[in-house]
């Protein structure tokens, strides 16, 4: 919680009085010149609070409250000389003295908020600021802020709502407000709220934003189409009521009112990459099941080439191959890899694509390109061999194969499927002998790894 900050001038120096939004000086509380000695006492105080001598201060001034015990003034330069020295007890004590004698000295006020702030009592504070917003509206941001830290939550997002319908929305104001409806209990006066200002300001998209992602949030999905629907009619133009216009169509099955909204969102620079990527996510699966929407798919993975957080075609890649599609893991992955031939990862899991779609001379090429750019991956080696092997290419197949052979490294698994290429390899070649070693040393190896 912050405070409102201004700097007046008093006699001999800068005073400093926290909370007022615009500069005012501070009333000077005329002394009457009377010839017995208070003048000099008070101005001497002055004088001293100025060199930061409190102390000679505070003597000054209890000599002059024997003089003139019921003069405000006495009291508010002794509390603002306590408030100097941290003693916030007398500090308070003696500007609530003020607020008695005076109680339109907004000063005074001002002083007991100041020793409330510094000692964190904001319950003691509310009331004190609730006074001070009498005299100046500004001081309900900081009425806000007490409410935040006292919990009272439905007070404060009243407050809330108020300062922006008045003044328009703050971010310290807004962060509040997410704070306050993450608890569902406060969700929904804020869902009266925003329809009313609907309602009221049928322009001002963010509250049709924020209504649908409540309305979404707690599963009222009939009603955040509802307001999509609104905000579609009120600002045809705006990208975000095609967020939840694109849920609809999906649901009901309606794919080119889907693709239109889509095609719409992604290009927009005003929504989330994250609302994209779930957009994009189910799509894909609309499109598992409606085939003959995978062009449209294709398009949309083609506004996310410069995404650097999700590699959309990678993942439209490795969700293909996990459901054992074949050849549209084969073209995701590809389309990825145009621009990351560095992905080992994804580099592996095209060539098993292969051989699982049985593309051997792709995976044969593949592999090849790859033992040169990564000389000592043996997996690279292995799919070279294997496809080879299956090319009928066995001369071949056992050159790659025994090449990386020497590569392998506390990976039996991987040393075994080598084994039986190269027992296939040489199979094909007509060599017996080096066939049944291959083919032994693979047993040797499976009954030891079973072990």
């Amino acid at each position: 919680m912050k405070k409102l900050k201004v700097y007046c001038l008093l006699f001999f120096g800068m005073l400093c009085v926290p909370n007022i939004a615009v500069a005012q000086n501070e009333p000077t509380n005329d002394v009457v010149t009377i010839d017995d000695g208070f003048e000099d006492l008070f101005y001497d105080a002055i004088q001293q609070r100025s060199i930061e001598n409190y102390d000679k201060a505070i003597t000054a001034l209890e000599k002059g409250k024997v003089i003139q015990p019921e003069n405000p003034v006495i009291y508010f330069e002794l509390g603002k000389n306590y408030f100097a020295q941290k003693k916030y007890k007398e500090a308070y004590e003696n500007f609530e003295k003020v607020t008695k004698m005076d109680p339109k000295n907004r000063w005074a006020w001002v002083g007991m908020y100041d020793v409330c702030y510094e000692t964190k009592d904001y319950n003691k504070a509310i009331p004190i600021v609730e006074k001070l917003v009498t005299f100046k509206e500004d001081y309900k941001e900081d009425l806000t802020s007490l409410y935040m830290n006292t919990q009272q939550f439905d007070k404060a997002l009243d407050l809330i709502n108020e300062l922006n319908a008045k003044f328009g929305k703050s971010d310290k104001r807004e962060l509040y407000k997410a704070d306050i409806l993450k608890d569902s209990k406060y969700q929904s006066a804020e869902k009266f709220n925003l329809l009313d200002q609907i309602k009221k300001f049928p322009k001002e998209e963010s509250n049709y934003i924020a209504l649908i992602y409540m309305y979404s949030q707690s599963n009222q999905e009939e009603k955040a189409l509802e307001i999509a629907q609104k905000l579609e009619k009120e600002i045809p133009t705006s990208d975000w009521a095609q967020v939840s216009l694109f849920k609809f169509h999906l649901n009901n099955n309606d794919g080119d009112n889907a693709v239109k909204a889509m095609n719409i969102v992604f290009p927009s620079k005003k929504i989330d990459s994250k609302i994209k990527h779930r957009m994009l996510n189910e799509f894909l699966i609309f499109t598992k099941n409606n085939p003959k929407y995978e062009a449209d798919l294709d398009k949309a993975i083609s506004y996310f080439d410069n995404d650097k957080e999700v590699r959309v075609a990678k993942e439209i890649g490795k969700f293909y191959y996990s459901k054992a599609n074949w050849p549209k893991a084969v073209k995701y992955l590809e389309m990825h890899l145009k621009n990351a031939d560095d992905d080992i990862e994804i580099q592996l899991i095209l060539m098993q694509a292969y051989t699982e779609n049985q593309q051997f001379d792709a995976l044969s090429k593949k592999a090849d390109n790859l033992t040169q750019l990564f000389p000592t991956q043996p997996q690279f080696y292995y799919y070279a061999g294997l496809a080879n092997n299956q090319l009928k290419a066995y001369k071949k197949a056992t050159t790659y194969l025994e090449s990386g052979l020497d590569f392998i490294i506390d990976d039996q698994a991987l040393e075994i499927n080598f084994n039986i290429q190269l027992g296939e390899a040489y199979n094909g070649l007509g060599d017996n002998t080096k066939k049944e070693k291959y083919f032994t040393k693979a047993n040797e190896l499976i009954k030891k790894q079973k072990k």
